[in-house]
Parts: C-alpha cells; structure tokens; sequence
C-alpha cells in the first residue's frame, strides 16, 4: 500500500504529533508492506510532484514538535478548477495525475476549511481520502474539537493571565486580540479561562457603548482595571447590519492597523482612559503541542490509520461526544462551526457576569 501524507492551510501544534500517529498505526499493523511518502508544502507538493519516501524514524521524536515536518502552503480552493493559460492544466488536473503516475492508494490530508474543501474535491474525482481536522480556530464542522485548538487555548489563556498584573498595577484598560477571523471558539474560551471582564466575538456584534458601560460598572465597584479579549474577526453591530460590499469598504476605509485597535479609540473617546493593545499573533499557534493535543492527535491518527486498513475512504475523523468517528467529507467541506450567540459556554460566560460586548 502506498500512502501519501500532507499538511495544508496554516500550521498549528500537534500536525506532527498526528502525523506519527498515522504512521505509527500503519507501520506497526502492516510492517513493510505498506510505504509512506510525505509530500511537501501541502497541495503544492502534489500540484509539482515534490515528496519524499519516509521510513519509520523520520516519525520518531516528533511527539512534542510544533509545525510540521512536512511544510505547509495555502493553495485556495478557487484556483483549484481556474483555467490557466491555453492548453495548461488546472491544479485539479496536476494533482490527479499525480496520484495516478505515482500510484498512491490514499492521501492522508491534515488540515482546516479550505483544506477540507480541496480533499473533497479530490475524493469527488476518484481519489481515496481520509483528512484529520486541525485549526486553532476550532471552527471545522462535524468534529467537537479540532486539534491545535487546546494548545492555542492554553497559550491566548497564558497571555492574558500576565496582562492581570500590569494591568492591576497601571489601573489601565487592556485588549488581548486572539486569533479568530469567523469564529469566536478560541477568544471565547481563553476569555472564561483567564478571568477576561469583556469577551468580544465575530458572533456576537460589538456595541462600544455597552463595553464602556462594563468597564465603568468595575469602576463603580472599585475595580480599576478592564481586560478585554477581542476576537480579531469582531464587528460591531453597525457593520453586522451592512452587505458584504458595504463592509470591505469600511474595513478598508479603516485607519486602525486591527479592530482592537479601533475598539480602543472608540473606548478612550467613550471613556476618557487609556486603552492598551496586545496582539499575541501567530504565537498563538506556535510551540510545542500541549498533553491533550498530544492525546487527541494520537487517538484521530490511529482512527485514521484503521480507516486506510479498512478502505474506508472518503471521511475525517472527528470527536464526537468525546468517541472518535468517522464524518462523510462531503458533510464538512464548505461548513463552518461558528460560536451559537445563546449556546451553554456563552450562557456560563454570562452567568459569571462577563461582558459580551452586546
């Protein structure tokens, strides 16, 4: 059996950690009759024919590595199909005939949304796929948790914890920003982790009046210091009533380098005081996987390595209610999980008397 692996999309903790757990599986119930190859930089290696034959050491030691040994790219689905120049072949094209010359029986493809998206394009045409879900943002459907999540928690958590003294000290106000374009999972859960006192997620649309008002009840209260934890994806709730064209235009009509920043100049005007920022940025997905992104990519990698076993191809393995399961591609490519307004973590987050920002 022939198994190509790849890592696309952005990187995050645990691809490596998933990937040895694949291979492990493989190796250790198939011996030599099974071989792995990785291919490079995502689709682009199998869009030019670039990877490697890997033996089982190449996966030793790998368990706590962040990134992933195997490089990454961001190849966007629209230009999957876009027809190049005249008798050109579409990546599409280059990319099956890959999997035919190069006879590989499966693809093993880690990645988020758009990833998820191309892998079904690939099963689509014929091509036997099993994908692992990873994102920091944890807004892949069909799966409670997608791996990288917990560790990215861990750290956004880590940052705003250290914004607690400073911030207590300077009696300031502080936005931590947190990764998160369409989702709110990892600001949302980071907040309620770190005691955050104002939780703004793309979601739940932002009025800076209300969050004014929260800053000023702790004040009142004798508390002189505010935390927020900013989604980098929040709107307010002037733009969540604007078409698609009418907010890229006042996006890009923005002066502020983020939207926290334009939050904190909303906020200083409303409030008179001064408004700190700070953007952890891809720090965020960096560094050593933590223990349950360790154990999570082992149990997804074994599953997916049974599938392969099986020849059940066609599907990602995903946490449900805490079982690993196997989820039809075509139910998850094009889907995003996105944080319910009214659902239980937002209700806790409330509960515990936490601005959401609204």
């Amino acid at each position: 059996m022939k198994v190509g692996m790849l890592t696309s999309g952005g990187d995050c903790q645990g691809l490596n950690s998933a990937l040895r757990g694949v291979a492990k599986t493989l190796y250790n119930e198939l011996g030599n009759t099974v071989a792995i190859y990785g291919i490079r930089d995502g689709y682009r290696g199998l869009i030019e024919r670039d990877y490697h034959i890997m033996r089982p050491e190449d996966f030793s030691d790998i368990l706590t590595r962040g990134g992933t040994i195997l490089g990454t790219s961001r190849q966007p689905f629209k230009d999957m199909t876009k027809a190049g120049e005249e008798d050109e072949e579409t990546k599409l094209e280059k990319m099956l005939k890959t999997v035919k010359q190069e006879g590989f029986d499966c693809l093993v493809i880690l990645g988020g949304n758009g990833t998820h998206k191309t892998a079904n394009l690939l099963s689509e045409h014929g091509v036997n796929v099993v994908t692992l879900p990873k994102t920091i943002d944890n807004d892949l459907w069909g799966t409670e948790v997608t791996f990288g999540f917990q560790s990215a928690i861990d750290i956004a958590t880590s940052v705003i914890d250290s914004i607690h003294s400073t911030a207590f000290s300077h009696s300031r106000v502080f936005i931590v920003e947190i990764m998160g374009h369409k989702a709110g999972w990892l600001t949302l859960y980071a907040g309620i982790a770190s005691g955050a006192d104002v939780i703004v997620i793309p979601e739940i649309p932002y009025s800076a009046e209300k969050i004014a008002r929260a800053i000023q009840k702790r004040q009142d209260s004798g508390k002189q210091f505010s935390i927020l934890a900013v989604a980098e994806g929040a709107i307010s709730k002037e733009e969540a009533k604007m078409s698609k064209k009418e907010f890229k235009a006042a996006r890009e009509a923005m002066t502020q380098p983020s939207i926290s920043y334009r939050i904190a100049d909303e906020l200083k005007e409303l409030t008179g005081q001064e408004i700190r920022v700070t953007i952890p940025g891809h720090y965020q997905r960096g560094g050593i996987p933590c223990a349950a992104d360790r154990l999570l990519t082992s149990r997804l990698g074994v599953a997916a390595a049974q599938l392969i076993q099986q020849k059940k191809f066609g599907y990602m393995v995903a946490v449900q209610s805490n079982q690993i399961v196997p989820v039809p591609l075509k139910d998850v490519a094009g889907k995003l999980k996105t944080v319910p307004p009214d659902g239980e973590v937002v209700r806790a987050a409330r509960a515990l008397g936490l601005s959401m920002g609204d």
